[in-house]
């Protein structure tokens, strides 16, 4: 028989990350999945990674600053993005509603697991 990971999000607890960001989080053997929720004027803090990010937005509209020359791609919902690993990047929530994204990378985030 297998042995399955199996969760839902509705019984995951929010993770508070920093003042105006939360997640919850999900990882198989090779990828994690995060789900977030960024308030407006949650202070943008650009980083980067070693993981591939494939970013979805479910709700708001969001600004991702994307490496050094700092394009921005404007997302909404239904918006997707893919981030390269080792790209700066941050984004900035438009207007007054917050954002919840999905976040898939790869490989998984030992890091946000503990």
């Amino acid at each position: 028989m297998l042995d399955l990971k199996a969760a839902n999000w509705e019984a995951l607890a929010w993770e508070d990350v920093r003042e105006g960001v939360q997640r919850k989080v999900f990882s198989g053997e090779g990828a994690t999945v995060s789900l977030n929720r960024l308030q407006p004027g949650h202070e943008p803090r650009p980083h980067s990674h070693v993981h591939e990010q494939i970013v979805y937005i479910l709700e708001g509209r969001i600004d991702f600053h994307v490496g050094k020359d700092g394009a921005v791609h404007h997302l909404g919902p239904g918006g997707l993005l893919v981030l390269p690993p080792d790209i700066e990047h941050y984004g900035v929530v438009v207007g007054d509603v917050p954002v919840l994204n999905l976040d898939i990378f790869t490989p998984k985030r030992d890091e946000y697991l503990g």
